[in-house]
């Protein structure tokens, strides 16, 4: 059960390294997010199209996948909310 030809567990075959990578925990670089959104976009490269600063100064980051990240005081990426 579970196996293929040649003893290949079928559960693992599909899975990737940065499934179990939260966005909170990739490191507090521009590159490290890049590379983590990414592979969560299926390998389809993703880059910053413009970077913004928000009221509290923080600067926010838009990518081509639609969203925006912004780093909190202990350098933890989240998506930025929209604003409104």
């Amino acid at each position: 059960m579970g196996t293929r030809k040649g003893g290949a567990d079928v559960s693992r075959a599909f899975t990737k390294e940065s499934d179990d990578q939260w966005l909170s925990d990739v490191a507090p670089t521009i590159n490290a997010l890049l590379l983590h959104l990414t592979r969560e976009n299926n390998d389809i490269v993703v880059i910053v199209e413009k970077r913004t600063i928000d009221p509290d100064g923080r600067e926010i980051h838009h990518m081509t996948n639609g969203l925006a990240y912004v780093k909190d005081t202990a350098g933890r990426w989240s998506v930025a909310p929209e604003a409104g």
